[in-house]
């Protein structure tokens, strides 16, 4: 007998990035940050007085909120603390969009966990086709909808759209719909849309620090916006677990945001690497847009992705490779180390030299 719910049978969930356990790869394939944690979280999480891990944590994450809240600018009761930043978003679906309401709108290529919340929560939505260039036309967003959602920089493609474009679709939506910036790669080289909190409670932003902060294996991820939408998510999270985030993972985080210059280094080595990496590979014949997240979407016009992503497997390189429609023709390739960039680069100058 199957005792599985239709919902479990039907859905089609998210696919994560390769995860080798047997093998050690060059891992460019789930843009992970290349660096280390900040010295601080090891030594917070070493000087952890661990009988406290008998107690459960803080339901509120009141001080990871507040260090949180100085770094954006934003208060305490503004920010919305949960276990990265998909279930940030998990909640969003079931907070803000109804399913008997309008569609909710996000771009046809972009991060798919959108559609497979959708999809479980029973939210109708529609895709907005990216133009020929694979960039965000804002204006799609200027129409009836029951929520719009916008990863900025956008993924896989990395393209980022100005905060005067997103402006335009917060305001036209302003007594209308809620307008979610995902702005899990904002710091590798965009302007974030926290600032405008304060004018426009139909904003939410989410944030993680898996990337940014080479957190990803604490899960710590977070929202900002009116109190109002920090209300309706507690609500939802507290019908579901009201300790969301345990004390390791606090602590880490709360040492990492507070080490604010060894954030800023590590972000300006990412930069510089991938802007190397993108002059090389386009002396290559690849073709890249311009990308401001910690990765870079490519294509060559003589060779196919597919291709290329299986010779790198066997070189013990790692990349993404997605066999969809539009996009079937490029790989999403993580910035890594220099070290690990300049490997890369001499393996696709290799096979392309054999062809």
């Amino acid at each position: 007998m199957n005792y599985l719910s239709d919902k479990a049978k039907s859905v089609i969930p998210y696919t994560p990035g390769e995860q080798p356990q047997n093998k050690k790869y060059i891992k460019l394939n789930t843009n992970e940050n290349p660096y280390p944690p900040s010295p601080q979280v090891l030594k917070q999480i070493k000087e952890y007085d661990v009988k406290e891990l008998r107690l459960y944590p803080d339901p509120e994450n009141t001080a990871l909120r507040v260090a949180l809240a100085e770094r954006e600018g934003v208060r305490p009761e503004q920010i919305f603390c949960s276990n990265g930043s998909d279930e940030v978003l998990a909640f969003c679906f079931q907070a803000f969009f109804n399913p008997e309401g309008l569609p909710v709108l996000f771009p046809d290529v972009t991060y798919s966990f959108y559609t497979v919340y959708a999809d479980i929560f029973g939210i109708p939505y529609q895709t907005v086709p990216l133009d020929g260039q694979l960039r965000i036309n804002h204006f799609d967003y200027c129409r009836a909808n029951g929520g719009a959602i916008i990863a900025n920089p956008n993924a896989p493609t990395g393209i980022y759209l100005s905060l005067e474009k997103l402006l335009t679709v917060i305001k036209y939506n302003l007594e209308k719909s809620l307008v979610i910036l995902d702005e899990a790669y904002i710091e590798f080289g965009g302007q974030s849309g926290a600032p405008l909190i304060g004018d426009y409670p139909n904003l939410l932003i989410v944030r993680t620090l898996s990337k940014s902060h080479s957190l990803a294996g604490l899960r710590v991820g977070y929202a900002i916006g009116d109190e109002g939408l920090i209300a309706g998510l507690k609500n939802i999270k507290n019908s579901f677990n009201s300790y969301l985030l345990d004390r390791l993972a606090c602590a880490g985080a709360v040492a990492a945001i507070r080490d604010e210059s060894y954030h800023r280094e590590t972000m300006l080595k990412i930069t510089r690497t991938r802007e190397y990496t993108v002059d090389r590979l386009s002396d290559l014949g690849f073709m890249i847009p311009d990308s401001k997240a910690n990765f870079i979407f490519v294509s060559h016009p003589e060779v196919k992705a597919g291709e290329l992503f299986a010779y790198l497997k066997e070189q013990g390189i790692l990349v993404r490779y997605f066999d969809k429609p539009r996009i079937d023709n490029y790989l999403r390739i993580s910035i890594g180390t220099d070290q690990e960039m300049d490997i890369l680069v001499k393996q696709l100058e290799r096979y392309l030299q054999k062809r």
